[in-house]
This record gives C-alpha cells, sequence and structure tokens, in this order.
C-alpha cells in the first residue's frame, strides 16, 4: 500500500506542475495577444487632439491642418462674410443646424464658438469628396445667390461660409464641425473640446 500512495502522491505532483505549467505557457500567450488589441502609438497620435497656431490668419484667410487624417479648414471670417450667412438662411437646407453635425456650443448662427472663427471638417457630406474653398462667391457655374463658401466639384454641393449646405444639392448636411476650444487669442485645440470649449 505504501507503493499506491506514493504513486498517487507522484501523480498529483505531476498534475499540479503541468497544470501550473499550462498556465503559465497560456498566460505568456495571452499577453501578446491582448497587447496586440491594443492602439499603437501611431493610431494613437493619429486621434490625438491638433493645435493649430491662428495668430498669422488675417480677416477672409483660410488655414488647413489635419487632425484624425482629415482635413480641418479654420476660416477668419470678415464681417462681410458674417453678414451673408444671415443672407443665405432661406437658401439652406437645415439653417438652425438640426442635424447632429456640430458641438452643443457650435450650434448657433455662425456655427461656431467665436463668430469670427469657422472651424469645419474639409470633407462633403454626400461622398466624402473634397470641396474647395470658394470664400468669395464666384461667377457661373455658382449660383447667383451663393455668397462664397465652399464648392464640391465633384456633384456640385455648395456650402455657405457657415458650413451650411444648400438646398436641392447632393450632400445631405452641413460640413462637420469638430470638437474644438480656443487655447488663447491665438491657438486652437481641434479634437479636445475639456472644459466646455
Amino acid at each position: 500500500m505504501a507503493e499506491q500512495d506514493l504513486d498517487q502522491g507522484k501523480r498529483r505532483f505531476l498534475v499540479a506542475a503541468t497544470s501550473v505549467a499550462g498556465g503559465v505557457a497560456a498566460g505568456a500567450v495571452a499577453v501578446p495577444f491582448v497587447a496586440s488589441m491594443l492602439p499603437s502609438e501611431r493610431a494613437l497620435a493619429a486621434g490625438a487632439p491638433v493645435e493649430a497656431d491662428i495668430s498669422a490668419l488675417a480677416p477672409g484667410e483660410m488655414l488647413t491642418v489635419e487632425w484624425r487624417g482629415k482635413p480641418v479648414w479654420i476660416v477668419r471670417r470678415t464681417k462681410e462674410m458674417l453678414d451673408s450667412i444671415k443672407k443665405s438662411d432661406d437658401k439652406v437646407a437645415d439653417p438652425v443646424s438640426k442635424k447632429p453635425q456640430q458641438p452643443a456650443y457650435a450650434k448657433n448662427e455662425y456655427r461656431a464658438v467665436k463668430p469670427a472663427y469657422l472651424v469645419v471638417v474639409g470633407i462633403c457630406t454626400h461622398l466624402g469628396c473634397a470641396p474647395v474653398d470658394k470664400l468669395k462667391a464666384q461667377p457661373e457655374p455658382f449660383e447667383a445667390t451663393w455668397q462664397g463658401g465652399f464648392y464640391c466639384p465633384c456633384h456640385g454641393s455648395l456650402f455657405d461660409l457657415a458650413g451650411r449646405v444648400y438646398k436641392n444639392k447632393p450632400a445631405p448636411d452641413n460640413l462637420e464641425v469638430p470638437p474644438h476650444k480656443f487655447l488663447s487669442e491665438t491657438r486652437i485645440l481641434i479634437g479636445d473640446d475639456s472644459k466646455g470649449a
């Protein structure tokens, strides 16, 4: 019987040792697998907020910065540009920005934190084309009532100087206003609006 007790003890030891070794091996395999699911530093950087210096941006000019692989336009609007936004209210599809294409703090007449500065993602809401800026109204093929803004040459969508799409155009929505806030009078942080803009 002593021999059977000894065999049972060896058996238990071998089962326990094998179980521990198997658990360690499973953990060693699982750690890199789980780590591979975490975003890379490059992916984290691609989604990180972007700071833009607007100190050299003169009235009537536009600056383009990249955020999350998309162009973001920052336009310093003149008084005439701001006045033209009011004139196009009856011509645009969503004049009061009912669709959620902007944060709550930019759901206003100018779709902006500060009326003088428009911040929009420069991608047409129709098929993702890149509209061109026509900050001043141009002759044909544009509508006579268009006061200037953005034009998508792919399918003819027109946007005003608040990024609102004109009626009866292919684009279904206004241009997107990304989350952003002013860090100072000359710096904008795009992609982060913590502390409420």
